[in-house]
């Protein structure tokens, strides 16, 4: 088969490298990719919003599978535009992609079709937010209805901080994301990330993970788009992930189908498991960035036979199995970031820090005069596996330790609630 895959990002590094290793792939490339994409695939420069350019790009390579890595591009409508003229799309439709396109769209489907989830209130004025703010009290969790690139989140402790978040998102900080708003109620419990290969029919799990999305050590200071991750969840036991596939994931498709919305890509579910049992945060419509990292080091089986089922309609006939290894990737930030990170920084060592059960995937760097450096916030995933999460995270530090980048920070504790699991175990 000949594959071309959309991104730029660690998660697309992640991908790439697992489906360059199918004896399926015929041809492989990456628009626009990234140096270390560039090691498996080749690599275009193609403006991916740019449609009819992605189309002809297709035609010219005689591309038998897109794979669309971020969501931007599948709310967008890319996917849409592709299977318009007969080519096989890995990732949602435009209206099935609001799922993540659209917070209250997500709500309304829970509520409609009895999915678990927090209780919530949409609103498209400030007035009308904060008075319901008001009436239900801190902790309360804002949300900006759109796409805002990983922010437009707060989980506000005290009334001050909710009702600014209020006036933040209709203040046009989030732009177009913010012109609508869902303020929800505080859930309490451990939070998990469940996914899910879906043809429209069948949702076939593919594995759990858990991440750290604060940019401090002790899960503190400021929301990134994820510092760390490992998978599996521990708490994501054969009982919970039943649950979570019968009252959550099936009715989903169900309630999509139903409103002429079907599913096919994958389905990632933030969950929070609560004492009632677990219940439904938000979906994304794509694999997560930095759990994708994890979950291919863990694959055991064909990546691109799999996406190509889901794509074909025929997940019903396909499963998915696991090494019984952990896995954990730490994020290797520019200093700066999440506010302003730093570009143009060099790296150094990277072939140092690879190893046996060691991968180094690229998130956000770029080639300058034969030099890498640093052209994002999230610039490298370091990740490991091992025979535990506290094997697997000694691994990743190790080799965070052999990289030569003075312009970079990762936190130092990723997967310590699971790693005092395992201690306390033994």
């Amino acid at each position: 088969m000949n594959v071309l895959l959309i991104g730029s990002g660690g998660r697309e590094h992640a991908l790439a490298w697992k489906l360059s290793q199918s004896p399926m792939l015929t041809a492989f490339y990456a628009a626009p990719g990234n140096p270390g994409i560039a090691e498996v695939a080749t690599c275009v420069p193609v403006d991916v919003t740019d449609h009819t350019a992605v189309v002809a790009l297709c035609r010219d390579k005689a591309i038998d599978l897109v794979v669309v890595g971020p969501e931007a591009p599948l709310v967008a409508g890319l996917g849409d535009d592709l299977r318009a003229v007969g080519i096989k799309v890995f990732g949602p439709s435009a209206a099935a992609a609001e799922l993540e396109g659209s917070k209250g769209f997500t709500k309304d489907l829970c509520a409609e079709y009895g999915i678990p989830t927090a209780a919530f209130g949409r609103f498209d004025n400030a007035a009308d937010a904060a008075a319901y703010v008001r009436g239900v009290g801190a902790p309360i969790v804002v949300k900006a209805d759109g796409l805002a690139a990983g922010k437009g989140v707060t989980v506000a402790m005290t009334l001050e901080e909710a009702l600014a978040a209020v006036d933040e998102c209709f203040s046009g900080s989030f732009g177009v994301a913010g012109e609508e708003v869902v303020v929800e109620e505080f859930l309490t419990g451990e939070e998990v990330s469940a996914f899910y290969l879906c043809d429209a029919r069948t949702a076939l799990p593919f594995g759990s993970a858990q991440d750290h999305k604060r940019v401090g050590e002790g899960d503190t200071g400021p929301n990134t788009g994820g510092m760390g991750a490992y998978s599996p969840a521990p708490a994501m036991t054969p009982e919970i992930e039943a649950r979570v596939l019968n009252e959550i994931i099936e009715p989903t498709l169900r309630g999509m189908a139903a409103m002429g919305r079907p599913f096919s890509g994958v389905l990632f579910a933030g969950l929070m498991l609560t004492d009632e049992g677990p219940k439904l945060i938000e979906y994304n419509v794509r694999f997560g960035d930095p759990e994708t990292q994890v979950l291919m080091m863990r694959l055991k089986d064909d990546l691109l036979v799999l996406l190509s089922a889901a794509a074909d309609g025929q997940l019903a006939h396909m499963s998915a199995r696991w090494r019984d290894e952990a896995a954990l990737t730490v994020v290797f930030a520019a200093e700066g970031y999440p506010a302003a990170p730093r570009k143009g920084t060099e790296i150094r060592g990277l072939e140092k820090a690879a190893g046996d059960g060691v991968r180094v995937f690229h998130a956000g760097t770029a080639l300058k005069d034969g030099r890498l450096v640093a052209n994002g916030g999230r610039v490298l995933n370091v990740t490991a596996a091992g025979r535990t999460v506290g094997e697997a995270a000694a691994k990743a530090y190790a080799a965070v330790d052999a990289i030569d980048w003075p312009g970079g920070f990762c936190r130092r504790d990723i997967g310590w609630r699971a790693i005092a699991r395992e201690r306390g175990q033994a």
